[in-house]
């Protein structure tokens, strides 16, 4: 399953069958939350089945702001960045995931650098969704302004 995944596509199987083993399977229903905002980033996943929304607490409530697929990863960053959870990850229909520790991820990263060329590419693909999503935001927000003030 893990050779599906881009992320691991150019490991050697020998390698994903010792990921497969330090890692851990886990499964969630519809509605439950993989981590929430704020909680400690102690693991990453790699969703081997099934769907999540990702969502940030705000003043009025959470807003969804991306989903996550199969054979998507989420909880990088916190790792990556050693912060606090920034998102909550909530499923949406049945999913199984691979729970990676920490400590083996970042092992990864060092013994794998197509690993983590491959992160770096997953992560600047989101902040230019992100940037783009942003400047579109502020630019319906400043035409919102003018009309008000006309």
């Amino acid at each position: 399953m893990l050779r599906r995944v881009p992320l691991f596509s150019n490991v050697e199987p020998g390698k994903l069958k010792l990921l497969a083993f330090t890692s851990d399977r886990v499964s969630y229903d519809p509605g439950e939350a993989i981590f929430h905002q704020g909680d400690n980033g102690d693991a990453a996943y790699v969703v081997l089945a099934g769907k999540a929304d990702i969502l940030v607490d705000t003043a009025t409530g959470p807003i969804k702001i991306a989903e996550v697929e199969t054979n998507s990863i989420v909880g990088e960053i916190a790792i990556l960045c050693d912060v606090s959870r920034t998102a909550t990850v909530q499923t949406t229909t049945p999913l199984e995931a691979l729970r990676i520790r920490k400590d083996h991820f970042l092992k990864l990263l060092t013994d794998f650098p197509e690993i983590t060329i491959e992160i770096m590419r997953v992560l600047a693909d989101r902040l230019s969704h992100t940037t783009s999503e942003l400047s579109e935001a502020r630019s319906r927000a400043r035409k919102a302004d003018d009309k008000e003030l006309n």
